[in-house]
Formats: C-alpha cells, structure tokens, sequence
C-alpha cells in the first residue's frame, strides 16, 4: 500500500503513474478514530489481504483538500476512489462529472450520478436494538445520547435509539446533546467527555455516542463515573472493558470492501446501496469484554427485535425521509 503524504501540496505535486489501484479519502480527524474512519481502513485492508492488490490513500487535514485529492486520484487512473462522509458529497457531484471513465463510491451520502455508487446505512434499526439494551441495563430510567453534530443523519441515530428505549421503558427519558459547538465535533474526547459528565449529573447511567472519536471521551466519562456507555461504528467494547455495554455496529468495512471489490471485477454498479440489519450491514457487538454486562433478558429481547426489526413487524422510523420522531 502506497501512503500519500499528508497535505495538500504532497496531494497535488506528487508524480505517480497511472495505475489500476482503488483508492480511499477519509474525512478530517485520523483514519485511527477507533470509529467510522478505521472501520473503512479494516476494509481497505481486507480487500489488499485477500486480493494482494493494493490501494491509495489520503486522509484530509480541511475542507479545501476534497476536490484537488479527488481530482489527483482520478488523473492517475485511480479507480474507484471512494470517499468516507456525507461531507464529500458536493466534492463527488463535481469531480465525477469531470472523469467520466473514472468510479466513484461515496459512504454515507447519496450522490446521484453514473460513475458513482453511494452506500447508506439503516442506522436507526442498530439504534433501535442498542436502545433496548440501554432501557434494560438502566437502573434510573434516564439514558443519554451524545451526537457529533445535530444533522439529519445523527438525528436518524437519535430517534432510533430514542424508539427503542421507549419500547421497553414508556416513560424513560433520554437525554439527548451534541458537541458541535467545537470546531471539531466528530474529532474532541476532551468535549465528549465534558457531554457525558453533564448528563451523568442530570441522572443518565447509560449513554450511547454517534460522535466519531469524541465518542472515546463520552465511553471514557462513563467508565470514570462507574457507569455504562455504548459504542458505535466498530466494536468498542474494548476501549473501557467492563464499562461499554455494547457498540452498534455499522459495516462500513464491508461498505469500503464491496465497492473496491467490485471495481477489481469489473462488476462496479453506479446507483444506491442499502445496508441495514436483513443484510448484515448494521448489528451490536458481543465479546468477552462486555458479555458479564449482558444478561440473558437483555439478550433475548434485543435478539427478539433484531427478528422482528428483519421481519418487518417492527418498521423503525427513518427521521431522514420524514423530519420528525414519533416515539
């Protein structure tokens, strides 16, 4: 695997030859965030273990780097390039109507284009099952929930979330704050942890996070105050053994594996991608870490509405396509 130098000097200057080789931009923070940005790394490698093909790579440093990486990794035959975040949508639209003959994916977002595949996710049916399992671990009927920033996208996470508590305690409250009043919402365990300590004191004993690497804060705030937080993206049970009860999980590895795959074979398809629980995209996580923490009632409900969530009984509201929460 072929590393690109941080910067955008490096992104514009650097001579490589054309090649064949897919590539993948994460958005700003690190591609180590323990969260979204890694999960598509874990794919990225995935695909070069069992391929022996090997890839390109660009993390960003801000906003101004979108387009002229992309740009790059299309001039020199890069190809599909795929891109992690809702926030590379408008770079997307651009740069693919410039390279016809090149593809492109986009996680997260959808862009509408014949070169471009967007993948999206059915994040509220894995908020919905980690709710259930904070309702039942909940010992004060009040559960927190901690976004990066308050977009539709997160909101979508919330109301999951906020369906699935309710469903087993009518009555709980869920707190619900955001650390996007921080010049970097998805990348501040300082405010994550300053979020999490403040609905600890307003009486949360289980907070689930959708907050990239603040998110480690929030689980490391939990775990000081000897109470519960839940992961998200990968498995972060792990982070604070003992003290993350579970972490929706969101496959964007397989998301980031499908898509260079598929360009290996030459089967890429542009068009919509959906990815939710009936197709193993979304889930919760079960380890040695956190199994003392689950019980058999926890498990067999949440297991109860993962079947019936797959069966369609239970059809988890989506805030995306209609702007407001019923539950």
């Amino acid at each position: 695997m072929k590393r690109i130098a941080l910067g955008l000097m490096a992104a514009t200057a650097m001579s490589v030859s054309a090649s064949a080789e897919p590539a993948i931009v994460y958005d700003l923070g690190s591609m180590f965030d323990k969260s979204f940005a890694e999960a598509a790394l874990v794919g990225a490698e995935k695909f070069k273990a069992e391929t022996g093909a090997s890839y390109r790579e660009f993390a960003i440093r801000n906003d101004a780097q979108r387009e002229p990486v992309l740009r790059k990794f299309a001039r020199d035959g890069n190809s599909p390039v795929v891109v992690t975040g809702f926030a590379f949508a408008p770079a997307i639209e651009t740069v693919a109507k410039e390279f016809p003959g090149t593809d492109f994916g986009i996680i997260d977002s959808v862009v509408e284009a014949p070169n471009v595949q967007s993948v999206v996710f059915k994040d509220q049916e894995g908020a919905w099952l980690v709710g259930v399992m904070a309702a039942k671990a909940s010992k004060t009927g009040t559960v927190g929930f901690v976004g990066g920033l308050s977009i539709p996208l997160i909101a979508r996470i919330a109301c999951g979330y906020l369906g699935g508590v309710k469903s087993v305690i009518p009555d709980a409250t869920v707190i619900e704050s955001y650390v996007d009043d921080t010049p970097a919402p998805w990348n501040d365990p300082v405010r994550g942890g300053q979020v999490a300590r403040e609905q600890i004191a307003r009486g949360a004993d289980v907070i689930f996070h959708a907050a990239g690497n603040s998110g480690v804060g929030v689980l490391r705030a939990a775990a000081e105050a000897g109470k519960l937080g839940i992961g998200a993206e990968v498995d972060q049970n792990g982070l604070q053994p003992g003290h993350v009860l579970t972490s929706m999980l969101k496959r964007v590895d397989v998301a980031v594996y499908n898509v260079f795959k598929a360009g290996a074979d030459e089967t890429f398809r542009p068009g919509i991608r959906i990815l939710g629980l009936a197709e193993n995209g979304i889930g919760y996580a079960m380890d040695t870490n956190n199994k003392p923490l689950v019980t058999d009632d926890m498990l067999a409900a949440v297991e109860d509405a993962r079947a019936r969530i797959v069966s369609g009984a239970i059809e988890v509201h989506d805030f995306i396509t209609d702007n407001s929460c019923p539950y």
